[in-house]
């Protein structure tokens, strides 16, 4: 059976699915997105992600595009047509399809809702995770709210595909005071000589990652040492272990920063432990 996405009230074969040409999320990059984790056949932390989806839409001044009680049956639709077990459900929203124009259209137009599923094999994070991850420095050149889940990706883009090309499987992104805000797709982290696991704080500057929160709830029930703060690229270099987090990594340890080893250059063991126990405390959605 082919894959199956759901565009706008249809469920479509998907090389078969499409938007209209002036849809403002590709003329604009006008819309909003989630990707929420699949694990064992049930969406992990979906209240979260559409919390948050609700907030991002909230922000730009964009309607929900369904009822809130018809999203959560279509995202359940789609993964039983894609009989997906493990993988990831990508969720998309935008302001709909209008004549170009940079104002928003009046009167208002239906928003565009685009949702697709794929499918992973989880053995192939769990065989990253066991080897670690590169990271390496980019400036942080975005727009000032990336606190928003946006579709406007260039410079997560660029950040990514120059980190690539350094043989690094993510960009950090550093302000100009040298504090590392967070990675191109992923939140940072770093763990001090005193076994302190620190993450930038939320503000406007990052996204408040649904992972992250997760894990927050995790540090607490473990009793673990938690500080929510900025810190610098050259703290992170010198740091016992770090790690990044998102709904596609989960908790993925940072062994190299810029070619520098963090702590003795292999994944941290508080880094593993987070990430064995990571899904007895996330949310589960059948």
């Amino acid at each position: 059976m082919g894959r199956i996405a759901y565009v706008n009230g249809s469920y479509l074969p998907h090389n078969e699915a499409t938007v209209h040409i002036e849809d403002r999320g590709y003329q604009f990059g006008d819309g909003v997105y989630e990707v929420c984790e699949i694990h064992r056949g049930a969406l992990i932390d979906e209240g979260r992600h559409l919390a948050r989806l609700k907030r991002s839409l909230s922000e730009l001044q964009i309607a929900m595009p369904l009822a809130e009680g018809a999203l959560p049956i279509v995202l359940r639709e789609v993964m039983r047509r894609n009989r997906i077990k493990d993988g990831y459900l990508y969720l998309q929203v935008t302001r709909g399809v209008a004549p170009r124009e940079h104002c928003f259209p009046a009167p208002s137009v239906r928003p565009s809702l685009v949702v697709t599923t794929r499918a992973i094999d989880p053995n192939k994070g769990t065989t990253l995770a066991a080897a670690g991850i590169a990271v390496a420095s980019m400036p942080d050149i975005r727009w000032k709210r990336p606190d928003i889940k946006t579709i406007g990706l260039l410079p997560n883009v660029l950040a990514r595909q120059a980190a690539k090309e350094r043989g690094a499987q993510e960009a950090w992104l550093v302000d100009a005071e040298g504090m590392v805000t967070e990675g191109a797709a992923s939140n940072a982290w770093i763990v001090n000589s005193e076994n302190v696991i620190i993450t930038h704080q939320i503000d406007n500057t990052i996204l408040s990652g649904v992972t992250r929160a997760t894990l927050l709830d995790l540090i607490a029930a473990e009793g673990l040492r938690i500080e929510e703060r900025r810190f610098s690229l050259a703290e992170a270099k010198a740091a016992r272990e770090a790690f990044v987090t998102g709904a596609t990594s989960l908790v993925m340890p940072v062994v190299t920063i810029d070619g520098t080893p963090v702590g003795n250059g292999h994944p941290g063991l508080l880094a593993q432990r987070l990430r064995v126990l990571f899904h007895n405390v996330a949310k589960r959605s059948s």
